[in-house]
């Protein structure tokens, strides 16, 4: 069920409302789409959310599992409560047949049961990047002290590592505190992560804009990545955290490109 109050504000109107399903219990986000201005948001975890429109505007909405609906604003729906209900999409389970029965011989039967090439491919890309270079150095090799001399230096001021407690706490101090991000924060967020996060291997798997919209929201829901990066972005982190999470991601909604 959609409410959508239009008010003018600077010069802009603006619609916002509530998306629900036919059964009203599954509220997870779905995408609206500002055609007309090429304009679109998330509503958040509740179905509310808020975006720019004006009349003849025409307004999508998608949910992954859902038939979508198209509405064109009229002069009258923009100052005029109306419902929308996305209903869901009717799944035709596939029949399965068994061209394989095992033979109780563990390494003949593990040949006809390994992962897919493409799958294979992903954890292989994951390993390429974990052996990549490292963001930040590795701390310096010591020498436990029971094996090492006596230190002339005790009770003497080191003004090395006195400068370097100082950076620490200047570091600490200045670094950004994580706090959990709200509906705008999250939004800025992975608008950010769309426009500066290389997100090929997404699209290398078949996935389209609507797939790696709903992909982005199920990574920062697992991985808190608004939660912990939007103060701190670094690109080379956030895309380690999508890879992570789009190998879970996989293993429970199957993609076009992770398929035989």
């Amino acid at each position: 069920m959609l409410f959508c109050i239009a008010s003018e504000l600077w010069g802009q109107q603006k619609i916002s409302g509530k998306v629900i399903t036919g059964d009203e219990l599954d509220l997870a986000p779905a995408l609206v789409v500002n055609i007309s201005e090429n304009r679109s948001v998330l509503s958040d975890m509740s179905g509310r959310f808020e975006i720019e429109a004006k009349e003849n505007d025409e307004i999508r909405f998608v949910k992954e599992g859902y038939y979508r609906v198209d509405k064109k604003l009229t002069r009258e729906e923009i100052n005029t409560p109306f419902n929308i209900i996305l209903k869901k999409v009717e799944i035709q389970i596939p029949e399965v047949k068994i061209k394989y029965r095992p033979t109780g011989n563990l390494a003949k039967d593990n040949q006809h049961y390994n992962e897919s090439r493409k799958l294979q491919s992903l954890k292989s890309d994951m390993e390429d990047y974990m052996r990549s270079p490292l963001i930040e150095p590795l701390p310096n090799n010591t020498t436990s002290k029971t094996f090492t001399g006596h230190d002339f230096n005790v009770g003497q001021v080191n003004l090395f590592g006195v400068f370097n407690a100082v950076s620490d706490l200047v570091k600490k101090a200045t670094k950004p505190k994580i706090t959990k991000a709200n509906y705008i924060e999250t939004q800025d967020f992975l608008r950010r992560v769309r426009n500066e996060v290389n997100l090929n291997f997404l699209k290398k798997y078949g996935m389209d804009e609507e797939q790696i919209e709903a992909f982005l929201l199920y990574a920062d829901k697992t991985r808190s990545l608004a939660k912990k990066y939007r103060k701190d972005f670094s690109v080379s982190v956030i895309e380690y955290e999508l890879k992570v999470a789009f190998g879970e991601y996989s293993k429970t909604h199957p993609l076009e490109g992770t398929r035989e």
